[in-house]
């Protein structure tokens, strides 16, 4: 091998390297990013149902006991 053939290589794979952990890096920006907006955006969006709504779950979850309960062959 002669050394241009070398120093072409070598010049690849330094470009390869650095695209790459220039890629990475820019990634690893972008995640902290979501993180952080996680975080600050997070604290709102994490309030209680309203109480209707959770009568309504009650309700089809006693729904769903009483199905299965038919299906089972239990009488209620």
């Amino acid at each position: 091998m002669d050394p241009v053939t070398i120093g072409v290589l070598s010049a690849s794979i330094l470009v390869g390297l650095s695209a790459a952990g220039w890629a990475a890096l820019k990634a690893w920006n972008g995640w902290l990013d979501l993180k952080r907006f996680e975080l600050s955006h997070d604290a709102a969006d994490r309030t209680l149902p309203p109480a209707g709504g959770r009568i309504e779950i009650a309700d089809l979850r006693e729904r769903v006991r009483k199905l299965e309960a038919i299906a089972a062959g239990i009488d209620i």
